[in-house]
């Protein structure tokens, strides 16, 4: 599960469906210095502002943050050169680059810079679900290369929030329709970024040339093409017949293509850090589970490892800590990890009052047995087959589990009505955590809250992710971020199961891939292509 669940979550769908198609488009361009890559989906409008169809790659490629994401965590100027907080945190001065043209040749300074915020402050409800959003009071031009927004009281990752790839990136004057309500539709993609699109033909294909006048590193290939097939097998026949250059993200292919391809040693490929843990959050609002033994046991019952490599084919690992530590403040986390020990999840059973009765192959207490249901997403083959063997695993201890696959959005609706025994869930990565996910776990309505409810430090650690988001002290954030996250996964209610990475594949004439920090990034910022 991606950063997509977020959308829908969130109700983040409001979107365009104008298009820039271009006459005369032609599927088969040819060029000797451009990468051909499949894509499941049409790129979409293009929109800057808005959320599905538009897809997060395709609008990286044309539109630029204010700030950076790299590697670590680091948040770098971008569009802006550099920036200052006041002491108190509400207030950011922006320094723009005063060398950088829209794609069509105006100037980015400070007034289209507020013309962007202040249009999509007029659709707050659409992106309330971005943090620092909510909290803009004002925004001003202070000359015409610097920015200033204030903010009603101190909010930290206002800078990391202004590195994701939408809502908040920058849109040419010539790009807003005449009521100047991007959330609608965009008059055409003007940004400033390195790829501007040159050709579209909905649900073929998209082509993007290089931008040459862009005020940064020139791409090394001139062209980029999106194919759009949606079935993955057919990516990979399509790869195999030479007719793409890379296939590259999560779930694109299947594990087993992947491993396939790989082992032919005809291709090259390359697989990222983590960037994001899998994770099975338990309800402790239901009675069996809200006994921190129980939870615990379940954790302590199951082969991690063996099933992470198993299912995942080694492409995953196993995951000790609910958030990956490459992320920022998550690297210290002291937290006791649950190995892999039969013994001490029988112990704990027999402890929180789980008895075997004879001839009996599910344990009871009080007349009751222990019995659980997971929730799966249906069109994910990890968590099912994930389910299934914890459904074997536990079976062993005990303890029955019966497996239900729903829709996407189905799991989410019921994740948030706390309609749920256990459920899986991904965080959603750089540059959103780890301050995003844990204003999930405190939100109201949306599941991680209710699933705690029974921690008894429950109001002591709402407290923390309250204090954390206002910190202007870096040691006291991390401290705070080390007692949220240690305590989260102690309390055993969010279990990691392994840390999700990325794919590519890519052929041998291709060269020097790299996975962007950012998670929903374009990878194509240092890729060429030989002859």
């Amino acid at each position: 599960m991606s950063v997509m669940l977020l959308a829908l979550s969130m109700a983040l769908l409001g979107c365009s469906n104008e298009s820039v198609d271009k006459e005369g488009a032609n599927a088969s361009s040819e060029s000797s210095n451009m990468i051909t890559f499949a894509w499941p989906r049409d790129v979409g409008a293009m929109n800057p502002h808005v959320y599905n169809p538009n897809q997060l790659f395709a609008q990286s490629m044309v539109y630029e943050p204010l700030v950076s994401y790299q590697d670590g965590g680091e948040l770098k100027p971008h569009l802006a050169e550099s920036w200052e907080i006041s002491e108190d945190g509400t207030e950011y001065v922006f320094n723009l680059r005063q060398d950088v043209k829209f794609s069509d040749g105006t100037s980015f300074n400070a007034e289209i810079v507020k013309k962007n915020f202040d249009t999509i402050l007029t659709n707050l409800d659409l992106h309330s679900w971005l943090g620092f959003i909510p909290m803009i009071t004002q925004t001003e031009v202070v000359d015409e290369h610097t920015f200033k927004l204030t903010l009603k009281e101190p909010y930290y990752p206002t800078i990391q929030e202004l590195a994701v790839v939408r809502p908040v990136r920058f849109l040419g004057e010539a790009g807003f329709p005449e009521d100047g309500d991007t959330s609608e539709g965009i008059a055409q993609p003007v940004g400033t970024g390195p790829w501007v699109l040159d050709e579209y033909k909905v649900d073929e294909y998209a082509i993007f040339k290089r931008n040459e006048n862009y005020w940064g590193e020139l791409p090394n290939v001139e062209k980029i093409q999106v194919k759009v097939i949606p079935d993955a097998e057919t990516r990979v026949l399509a790869f195999e017949k030479g007719d793409l250059d890379l296939i590259y993200g999560e779930g694109v292919i299947s594990l087993d293509a992947f491993k396939q391809l790989e082992s032919t040693e005809n291709y090259e490929t390359s697989v990222s850090e983590p960037v994001a843990t899998r994770q099975l959050v338990m309800n402790t609002n239901k009675e069996q589970l809200s006994d921190v033994r129980v939870r615990q046991a379940l954790h302590y019952g199951f082969n991690k490892e063996a099933m992470v490599e198993g299912v995942t084919s080694g492409l995953e690992e196993k995951a000790d800590y609910i958030l990956p530590t490459n992320f920022p403040y998550t690297s210290n986390v002291d937290v006791t990890t649950a190995d892999y020990n039969v013994e001490k999840a029988n112990q704990l059973l027999e402890e929180a009052g789980w008895k075997l009765p004879e001839g009996k192959n599910i344990r009871e207490k009080d007349g009751k047995p222990l019995e659980f249901e997971i929730m799966y997403d249906s069109a994910e083959s990890i968590q099912k087959v994930m389910a299934e063997t914890l459904q074997s695993e536990w079976a062993g201890l005990g303890v029955k589990l019966n497996i239900v696959g729903v829709e996407l959005a189905t799991q989410v609706e019921r994740f948030k009505a706390n309609e749920f025994d256990m459920n899986f869930f991904s965080n959603y990565g750089a540059p959103y955590d780890p301050h995003t996910f844990v204003n999930i776990v405190a939100t109201k309505g949306f599941g991680f809250r209710e699933a705690i409810s029974s921690y008894p430090n429950t109001e002591e650690l709402l407290n923390q992710i309250d204090e954390v988001k206002q910190t202007t002290d870096e040691n006291e954030r991390q401290q705070l971020y080390t007692t949220i996250l240690g305590s989260l996964q102690d309390q055993g209610a969010i279990v990691p199961i392994s840390y999700i990475k990325k794919i590519a594949i890519y052929q041998k004439n291709v060269s020097n891939f790299t996975f962007p920090a950012n998670r929903d990034e374009h990878p194509f910022t240092g890729i060429s292509v030989n002859e």
